[in-house]
């Protein structure tokens, strides 16, 4: 099976390049930095398989995978990332990737999921089938408003009520009535815990979460 490596840190492409290559059952065609070198080198090189990871510079792997599937190339795309958000598994499955697995996966399972992918077959990591299952089986939830992540996207940011008002430019009073609406929508009662499930569900992909930079 001709494979293709798609990451954008050296030493993760490297660790897989040694990994399949040492492997008689793959041949590993080439690397990519990034997503639009990936679909350069696709409509290049013809691999059966491409180990995609999701965020990288230039182009990040969902845009790549889009082109790839516009473009009808043949190839099967398998996600390779750290990120199992609902939001990142979701868009990725339906820009066109054939699987999902994260990075901590053992060799075999990897091996195993190229093999599989190759073949045309839908393959998930357990926690990212266990994430889709949930989510199908979740009652379905109305979104949140744009001004509601506005609100929710300051008090992410450690805003306190009045200080997101003042953002806004709307009354406190408002702020409360949004964070009302929060609480009820995301099935949360207080702001720590909205922040928490906000995250999880990708709400809020361009904030930092508290702590980290």
């Amino acid at each position: 099976m001709r494979v293709l490596i798609v990451d954008d840190h050296p030493v993760v492409r490297d660790g897989l390049h040694g990994m399949f290559g040492a492997d008689p059952r793959f041949e590993v065609l080439g690397e990519a930095a990034d997503g639009a070198e990936a679909v350069r080198l696709v409509a290049e090189l013809a691999p059966d398989v491409v180990l995609m990871d999701l965020r990288m510079p230039v182009m990040d792997g969902v845009t790549a995978i889009t082109r790839l599937a516009e473009a009808g190339t043949p190839a099967r795309v398998l996600v390779l990332t750290t990120y199992d958000t609902d939001s990142d598994v979701v868009t990725a499955i339906e820009a066109g990737a054939t699987g999902y697995l994260l990075k901590d996966a053992p060799r075999e399972e990897l091996f195993r999921a190229v093999v599989a992918a190759a073949r045309g077959e839908a393959v998930l990591s357990p926690t990212v089938a266990t994430r889709l299952l949930g989510q199908v089986r979740r009652p379905a939830v109305e979104p949140l408003s744009q001004r509601e992540l506005e609100v929710l996207g300051l008090i992410a940011r450690g805003s306190t009520n009045r200080e997101a008002a003042a953002g806004l430019f709307i009354s406190e009073a408002t702020v409360k009535t949004h964070l009302l609406h929060i609480y009820g929508k995301l099935g949360v009662n207080d702001r720590a815990a909205a922040v928490a499930v906000a995250f999880e569900r990708g709400l809020l992909g361009r904030v930092s979460p508290p702590g980290r930079s």
